[in-house]
């Protein structure tokens, strides 16, 4: 094998008969290369987004989230609370309540989700970061106050400054409905907005508004010891997905343990699925730019058959050629593969540090520039599959055309 490489590096880089063979060449190499680096980028600017969205996600979502495998709300008796936490890696535990209910300002009403929280929600989660207005309280004194998504907001067309309060109803979970008095079958609250939040995701920012967990076990009728789920925050230095199995392994199979991604389960397996999809796309274009490389080695081979009878005189065997020009073949395909990638992460550097391409237009966007993230092994997955897609691509053209002049020559 190694006598096959050095010629097969010998006749790569040799000078040939005919010029327009290095053209062929230079365009194999190119087209591998251009594959290559549109793989990285792509593959980039998916992890870009993901990072994106989940640090999004992250400033509204606890690390962990603990929540009942069957119903909706359970009792912090049903759980061993003081064991969670005392369990090692957790910092701190806040209690969840939310449901559904209706939002009146003046004439305008608006169904939302009401989530009631205890003092410590700003401590697992960073809600207190993403205020742009107002600020993050939910009691003062003997007041009740609250937070809302910045859609909903302008949906209810609430402002801080308004003295009139927000009304809340929800249906009364154990009393009958009265059709004479209808509206005895609803509890209501009353609340002002104190802050308005933006996740810069609609399904929060159009959704949520975040009350005292206290007023929404009255809204709801729930007892003081009621939670939909609890939210931790895990101290720095220990591994999340340690501390969530042993959180798990204390709760039994009655209770889901979620991290981040799993509380967006759907969401990030989508983004699986079409960074796999795009790989798979950029990868068959690659493959179809790899079949110059049967027309390159055809040429290759031709020019050099005489060599072959000269191998064959020397007592080269079929095999042994074969590897020659095999190697040859597959060197075209590592050269481009390996200049695209280096040349693909050096431009996904340069966006990540310099933000070369920006966002078109005068929008309120997240981010300045495209969002890009390169990770070693995306660039692993990249060089290995190209280079046995290559290598792949010379194998036919080899064995046929080789077996062709090597048998031209006479068999022994």
């Amino acid at each position: 094998m190694k006598l096959a490489l050095r010629i097969a590096i010998r006749y790569l880089f040799a000078k040939k008969s005919q010029n327009v063979i290095n053209v062929i060449s230079m365009i194999s190499v190119s087209g591998v290369l251009v594959g290559s680096l549109a793989l990285i980028v792509v593959l980039s600017v998916f992890n870009g987004l993901h990072g994106l969205i989940g640090s999004l996600y992250g400033s509204f979502d606890p690390e962990l989230k603990i929540e009942p495998v069957r119903g909706k709300v359970f009792s912090l008796d049903s759980i061993p609370s003081q064991e969670i936490y005392e369990t090692e890696g957790v910092a701190v535990v806040s209690h969840i309540l939310e449901d559904q209910a209706l939002l009146r300002s003046d004439k305008r009403q608006v169904p939302a989700i009401v989530m009631g929280v205890d003092e410590n929600f700003d401590e697992v989660s960073g809600i207190d970061t993403i205020i742009i207005d107002g600020k993050y309280q939910l009691q003062l004194e003997r007041q009740n106050y609250s937070v809302v998504g910045y859609v909903l907001a302008d949906q209810l067309g609430l402002r801080l400054n308004f003295v009139k309060p927000l009304v809340v109803y929800a249906p009364r979970r154990t009393a009958r409905i009265n059709m004479m008095r209808p509206d005895l079958s609803f509890n209501e609250e009353y609340l002002h907005p104190a802050g308005i939040f933006a996740v810069r995701q609609l399904e929060y920012d159009s959704k949520y508004m975040v009350v005292n967990i206290g007023q929404a076990r009255r809204l709801f009728d729930y007892g003081d010891d009621a939670v939909s789920s609890l939210g931790i925050s895990v101290k720095k230095g220990y591994e999340t997905d340690k501390v969530k199995a042993r959180l798990q392994e204390l709760l039994g199979e009655d209770f889901s343990v979620l991290d981040r991604h799993e509380q967006h389960a759907t969401f990030y397996k989508l983004m699986r699925v079409e960074k796999l999809m795009a790989y798979l796309i950029l990868l068959f274009i690659l493959v179809i730019a790899l079949f110059n490389v049967i027309g390159t080695l055809s040429l290759l081979i031709f020019e050099k058959k005489e060599s072959i009878g000269t191998f064959r005189s020397m007592g080269a065997n079929r095999s042994l050629i074969n590897k020659i020009f095999l190697t040859e073949g597959w060197l075209i395909s590592l050269a481009g593969v390996t200049f695209g990638v280096l040349l693909g992460a050096f431009l996904v550097w340069l966006q990540q540090h310099f933000g070369l391409l920006k966002f078109s237009g005068e929008g309120a966007f997240i981010v300045d520039a495209y969002p890009v993230a390169l990770q070693w092994s995306d660039m692993l997955l990249v060089y290995v599959s190209v280079s046995l897609v290559g290598l792949l691509a010379a194998w036919y053209p080899v064995r046929v055309i080789v077996q062709r002049y090597y048998s031209g020559q006479g068999e022994e």
